[in-house]
């Protein structure tokens, strides 16, 4: 790496480009990673529905641009959910991560057709989460480069259905809602709190391609068109993640192990457990590389070594935070709600802005980790048999006094704000087959509500989606 451009890294600034934002974009703002100016709220965002105060960045953060992290590496960031990168060799370029749609792929080839129309000759998925595999096909093109990927089995039962079919309408069904499928941008989906809102949908999935090379367990050391690359398993948020090592420009691209929010280590869409103390350990191993660059798989890349060791030692605390208090609440007799409603990130770090809960969640985490290592019974023995929820919700309305104090309680905590409340009442209307209609579509009103507080990206788009199938499903019913 040439000194010049080695001390530009060491203080967080970085050579840029001239940027195009790309297809569809009017998009200007500013350039910057972790360690610069902090992305200011936007301008733009005023008469929409009400939203968490700093979403309302969002949008410019996101903006679509292609940023140099070397002199012959590139990043295309904002153009969908997740970051795609080129490196430039002698005789070819490489290709890391391909998004989650081919119509992102499309828009990012052309922009890298403007830097270099030499072929791709090889492609290298960092994991088999479809929104880094699905742009593959059109990177490839007619080149018929090389697909690299880990020989660990995968997590992702999108893409192991290929393989090994399964019954996946439900997780299909859940994934639409965690990232906010088929919602109105700006307003219903602002971003997916790791990437853009307003990505291109059109064929989502579709761009896969097998793998021509399997990297093993040890992993691999490469040269690819002149580059000299190494490979390593990286266990974290996929048992199969991989990153790459680029040593002569001392760029590490790690995949979905780090990115700018607490870390997902629970998926709302569905998903087996995560390794937690595996993915803290990963940090680690990142750390031991050195990199004056960290090259995400969402959100902007960290330069410099001590802001990368800082955010690296960050989320590696933050994991192993969960863990420990989770664990000994679980000794301690405590049940899955009480631990959910108790642990919490220290303030030293939940006021970082790498571990703002944009994308993960530290209820969700928390949730995540007792059912991972204990299973769905939470210890305490009434849980064992529980009535059935229209049984046990006609019990507490007749407790209550029937249907009519529970609708006066419900419009007290409407009025209120108190939405969780409110859905837990309405929902014992629902199983018990009270008022269904009436309380279907209130419920639906009350979910936009609780929708406008979140922080959470995920949780925000799960409300609004519900939401619009219970408005449906209440004007079917009408018709």
């Amino acid at each position: 790496m040439p000194a010049s451009m080695l001390a530009r890294l060491m203080n967080n600034a970085r050579p840029t480009r001239s940027i195009s934002a790309g297809p569809g974009s009017n998009k200007t703002f500013g350039r910057h990673g972790i360690g610069n100016a902090g992305c200011p709220e936007s301008s733009r965002r005023q008469g929409i529905l009400t939203m968490h105060s700093e979403l309302k960045a969002h949008p410019d953060y996101f903006t679509r641009e292609i940023i140099q992290l070397a002199d012959n590496v590139y990043m295309a960031f904002g153009f969908a959910a997740s970051n795609v990168y080129m490196i430039v060799g002698d005789d070819g370029v490489i290709i890391i991560d391909t998004t989650e749609t081919t119509a992102a792929a499309t828009n990012i080839l052309a922009e890298f057709r403007k830097i270099t129309d030499l072929p791709v000759k090889t492609i290298i998925l960092t994991h088999s989460h479809r929104d880094h595999v699905s742009g593959a096909s059109v990177f490839a093109g007619d080149d018929k480069p090389d697909v690299i990927t880990s020989d660990r089995d995968s997590n992702d039962p999108l893409i192991d259905k290929m393989q090994h079919p399964r019954a996946i309408k439900a997780m299909q069904a859940r994934t639409k809602r965690q990232f906010g499928i088929g919602l109105s941008y700006p307003d219903e989906i602002i971003g997916i709190g790791v990437g853009p809102g307003d990505r291109p949908l059109q064929g989502m999935g579709a761009g896969i391609l097998p793998a021509t090379r399997l990297i093993p367990e040890q992993g691999a050391d490469l040269t690819l068109s002149g580059i000299d690359l190494q490979l390593v398993m990286a266990p974290g948020e996929t048992p199969d993640h991989m990153v790459v090592w680029y040593a002569d420009k001392k760029v590490l691209f790690c995949g979905d192990n780090f990115y700018r929010s607490f870390p997902n280590l629970y998926a709302i869409r569905g998903t087996i457990y995560r390794e937690f103390d595996v993915w803290a350990d990963t940090m680690d191993q990142l750390m031991e590389f050195a990199p004056e660059v960290l090259a995400p798989g969402h959100t902007k890349p960290v330069f410099g070594l001590d802001a990368i060791r800082a955010v690296l030692t960050d989320y590696r605390d933050a994991i192993r935070h969960i863990v420990n208090e989770t664990r000994n609440g679980m000794d301690a007799g405590l049940t899955i709600d009480q631990l959910a409603h108790s642990v919490t990130l220290p303030p030293e770090l939940a006021e970082k802005p790498h571990l703002r809960e944009y994308y993960g969640r530290v209820a969700f985490a928390v949730r995540a980790y007792f059912v991972g290592t204990m299973g769905w019974f939470d210890g305490n023995p009434t849980s064992l048999n529980p009535l059935s929820p229209a049984d046990e919700a006609g019990r507490m309305i007749r407790l209550a006094g029937g249907t009519g104090a529970m609708w006066r309680e419900i419009d007290e905590a409407r009025a209120n704000g108190e939405h969780q409340w409110a859905l837990q009442l309405l929902d014992r209307l629902i199983h018990a087959g009270e008022d269904v209609a009436r309380a279907q579509k209130a419920k639906a009103a009350v979910l936009i509500n609780h929708a406008v507080d979140q922080i959470n990206c995920p949780t925000r788009h799960y409300y609004i989606q519900c939401a619009k199938e219970l408005e449906q499903q209440v004007g079917d019913q009408d018709a």
